[in-house]
């Protein structure tokens, strides 16, 4: 009885919202992998599918644990995550990077689970170090708690998923108590050092950097996607060509459209009205995280909160970004949108601790 109680104060919004972008994705992911001889059971959607049924439990099991435990497993997960980035490494190269272990015909994406185990180990210790009694040098301990994954993931490489570690990292920060001059110091250190870092990254990288100024620079190469990505937002109009009546997507003009790309596939079939949905839903998920992690007074609670409320805010603003030319392309996907097992699996075991702070915060 005390259990069906606990389930019944699940916010409702929180949890449905998730599976009303991720039904969104599933028929987009349809349309845009879509293959006349391939099986129902063949195609991309049904994987999905399974994928997002694994995220669902995911949650119900975040729902019956105290997210207090989740203190215990922050070392454990974060040296975890660390090996696994060392270790993957070492894999074969798959498309020129060193991403995924192939594990029973499953594609597991360590970084992944590394931005969970980071914004876990910095919620430990920004509860556990008070910051009036924090010098400018102990500041060097957190920061190199982000440089570790943040160095790994851009070596497999994967700037995208890196670059999203920083914005987490400096909200955590600010609501840790962090002057904000201090923060904007980083962060003019941060901007100084890039022009260092640009000759670090690989070549199609930073290929990708200068095509951002001007895609015409390359338009039938690094360019050509933009462009195209460009043209099926734009020949959407206002409530798009309907489902499977993109011609940018039917004639696979769009490249990568099922994964990173699939917010052209959103807005040439559904428009700007499809694609305002999809924002306003995500919306909804954002404002209620930082609503959490600001009425809950367990300072480990609403740190993760807000460090993983700024995670998905930060990757859906650089995915739809880099899909309207707004920002450089990085190679991040659309949560619970674009196809991918382990990040609907990791963005869904989020929304499962964002609900089990809500249904576990103290009330004073």
């Amino acid at each position: 009885m005390k259990q069906k109680i606990r389930f019944e104060r699940i916010d409702k919004m929180l949890f449905l919202t998730p599976i009303l972008i991720f039904l969104i994705g599933l028929v987009s992911i349809y349309s845009a992998s879509f293959k006349a001889s391939q099986t129902l059971h063949e195609s991309l959607a049904v994987k999905q599918v399974l994928w997002m049924g694994v995220g669902i439990l995911l949650v119900a099991l975040m729902a019956r644990t105290d997210y207090f435990k989740l203190q215990d497993l922050a070392w454990p997960l974060y040296i975890f995550s660390i090996l696994l980035l060392v270790l993957v490494l070492f894999t074969p190269s798959r498309l020129g990077a060193h991403r995924w272990f192939r594990i029973a015909g499953f594609n597991l994406q360590p970084s992944e689970l590394a931005k969970l185990s980071t914004v876990l180990i910095l919620s430990r210790y920004f509860v556990s170090h008070r910051i009036e009694s924090v010098s400018k040098r102990q500041l060097l301990f957190p920061l190199g708690l982000v440089a570790i994954p943040f160095l790994l993931i851009l070596k497999e490489p994967d700037l995208g998923t890196a670059l999203l570690l920083l914005p987490a990292f400096l909200a955590m920060l600010y609501l840790w108590g962090l002057r904000p001059r201090l923060i904007l110091i980083l962060i003019g250190i941060g901007l100084l050092a890039s022009p260092f870092l640009f000759h670090f990254l690989k070549e199609y990288q930073r290929t990708r950097l200068l095509v951002f100024v001007n895609p015409n620079l390359d338009p039938l190469g690094a360019g050509y996607t933009i462009i195209q990505s460009k043209i099926a937002i734009g020949s959407g109009g206002l409530f798009g060509k309907g489902f499977m009546g993109g011609t940018q997507n039917y004639l696979q003009f769009l490249p990568e459209r099922h994964t990173d790309f699939i917010f052209g596939v959103i807005a040439e079939e559904g428009g700007f009205a499809g694609s305002f949905a999809v924002l306003g839903l995500f919306w909804l998920i954002v404002q209620k995280g930082f609503y959490i992690s600001k009425t809950t007074t367990d300072r480990f609670g609403s740190q993760l909160a807000c460090g993983i409320t700024t995670l998905l805010a930060a990757q859906t603003v650089i995915n739809i970004g880099m899909t309207m030319g707004l920002l450089p392309v990085v190679g991040v996907p659309l949560p619970l949108v674009s196809y991918g097992g382990t990040s609907v699996i990791i963005t869904m075991l989020f929304i499962g601790i964002l609900i089990n702070i809500k249904l576990n915060r103290p009330l004073f």
